[in-house]
């Protein structure tokens, strides 16, 4: 109950809102929640990331040690998976990358379309941070997991179809003109 008045004043962020406006950004998120935590604690909050360390080292949080875990080793099963496609020499996986985070990363390195694989890396850690969560809704652990969701979902809106397709031709077209 330590933190109960902090995560009832935390709307509800739904990933479903669409292009809605968020009813709170990271930026006054942390601004809230500094107000309800401890000194150690906003360390750990202002140092959330949607990039894990590359070498697995203590948070202080169960919740983020977990979650840093299964992300990093999400991104170092898409790199292999990656470097394979293209027949370069991969690397081992780390020890608790799991079948599950394999498949995961092969289904989104074979889609077609950059943005459709975004969306179902999106809609996996959504579904991870869901399991992830603590039991303890008004724990530290939960508040941690609501900031890592809210990161996520600002991120994903910022993934604009016409602007990609402008920005790919665009490339597209500079590798043709530097190809002449």
């Amino acid at each position: 109950m330590a933190y109960y008045y902090l995560v009832s004043q935390l709307p509800n962020i739904s990933s479903a809102e669409g292009k809605t406006a968020l009813p709170l950004n990271g930026e006054s998120f942390r601004e809230l929640a500094g107000r309800f935590i401890s000194e150690d604690e906003k360390v750990i909050l202002n140092g959330l990331s949607l990039v894990p360390p590359r070498e697995l080292e203590s948070t202080g949080s169960a919740f983020l040690d977990t979650w840093y875990e299964k992300e990093r080793n999400l991104r170092f099963a898409l790199a292999q998976i990656r470097a394979q496609k293209m027949k370069k020499e991969g690397f081992t996986l780390p020890s608790g990358c799991t079948a599950d985070i394999v498949s995961v990363a092969r289904t989104a390195v074979g889609m077609d379309s950059p943005l459709s694989a975004e969306q179902f890396l999106y809609d996996y850690r959504l579904r991870l941070i869901d399991e992830l969560r603590p039991m303890d809704a008004f724990s530290i652990d939960a508040v941690y997991a609501y900031g890592i969701r809210l990161m996520l979902i600002e991120r994903m809106r910022k993934f604009e179809v016409e602007n990609g397709k402008t920005s790919y031709h665009k490339i597209y077209d500079e590798i043709l003109v530097g190809d002449k």
